[in-house]
């Protein structure tokens, strides 16, 4: 619709492209009916225009100079028209005779060119308005909007490279800009390979309004960059504004403590989590807890928490876990029982060490 608009408006400027100086005169007949086409188009009466149009342009096309110039105008009038009944392939094809046109000003070809790409780009053209875009460029600067404009429709077409040229191009001009175009560009960085970048645009867009998603994919490209600390930075962040706050939410917090080097958080944050039943005392929960104080270090909360585990599952490998770990901090007493109950439960042991402590 917004292309229909911008053409209808672009038909307001036919009085511009009838008296340019570098087209032949038209016969005062011709400009007259161009008018009152014109005027009819902005008054919405499309149907009637887009025939009218469509029929004086064939008719034209095949004779003098003057003739093909002001055919073009009626392509161009014909084009409105089929744009404004959201006809965009049928408007653009319109204005791509228009642009065929040699007795047309290059100045004119060149806007009809802009306007073409747009429509056939909202009729799913994007190949062809890309093309259609690169070849104006070629001769024009262009507005920020169009600069963002081609890099979706590049990456669309899954051109990463040519997309971040044009996201830097962009961005050059609109350092600050939305939510919606920080998210293309740090797709279209993060694509072309370009991971710290794609990853500034990203934490620039997060916040309390930004979607879950938007604070998932921080974090996963994050640690993909090799970056756990930063990773956990994020997801902490996004918990604390109450953006994530599930059940998986908040174990993927206390995971990404884990992985970033800071276990003593993670079993902090596990350990308030099963007292507050945020979630649940289950023995898969209970061994993330034990493995988080170990890494953390804290003997005495490890040992118990091993210990609570190996009675819970009553299997053989974690009373040896407890063992081993007791045995490495000088709790030797501890260490033997453990063993033993290990043994009891069918772990391999040997005598040796048994009889030794």
């Amino acid at each position: 619709m917004c292309a229909a608009i911008r053409l209808i408006a672009c038909a307001g400027l036919l009085l511009t492209a009838v008296a340019h100086a570098d087209a032949p005169a038209l016969p005062g007949d011709v400009i007259a009916d161009l008018e009152q086409l014109q005027r009819q188009l902005q008054q919405g009466e499309h149907d009637r225009v887009a025939e009218r149009a469509r029929s004086q342009a064939q008719r034209l096309e095949g004779g003098n100079a003057a003739d093909r110039w002001a055919g073009a105008l009626y392509r161009q009038l014909a084009a409105g028209a089929e744009a404004g009944m959201g006809r965009s392939e049928s408007a653009a094809d319109q204005l791509r005779q228009a642009r065929r046109v040699q007795e047309a000003p290059t100045r004119q070809r060149d806007r009809w060119l802009r306007e073409e790409a747009r429509l056939r780009l909202a009729a799913g053209q994007t190949e062809e308005a890309v093309a259609l875009w690169l070849d104006w460029h070629e001769r024009h600067d262009g507005s920020t909007d169009d600069s963002w404009r081609l890099a979706r429709a590049l990456a669309e077409l899954e051109r990463w490279e040519d997309a971040a040229g044009w996201v830097e191009r962009a961005l050059a001009d609109d350092p600050a800009p939305d939510e919606r175009r920080q998210m293309l560009a740090a797709s279209v960085f993060q694509h072309a390979g370009r991971g710290e970048e794609a990853l500034a645009r990203l934490e620039t867009a997060l916040g309390a309004e930004a979607p879950p998603e938007a604070w998932r994919r921080a974090t996963a490209l994050a640690q993909g960059l090799g970056d756990t600390q930063r990773a956990a930075a994020i997801w902490e962040a996004g918990w604390r504004l109450g953006v994530l706050r599930n059940e998986a939410d908040l174990r993927q917090r206390i995971e990404l403590h884990l992985i970033a080097g800071t276990p003593a958080r993670a079993a902090e944050h596990l350990e308030a989590a099963l007292d507050d039943e945020a979630l649940p005392d289950t023995l898969d929960n209970r061994r993330l807890l034990a493995r988080a104080w170990e890494q953390a270090r804290d003997r005495e909360r490890a040992l118990a928490a091993w210990r609570e585990v190996a009675q819970r599952s009553e299997k053989g490998d974690d009373w040896q876990r407890l063992a081993l770990l007791a045995n490495g901090w000088g709790r030797l007493e501890l260490a033997k029982e453990a063993m033993q109950q290990a043994q009891r439960r069918g772990a391999e042991v040997d005598p040796h060490w048994l009889s030794t402590r």
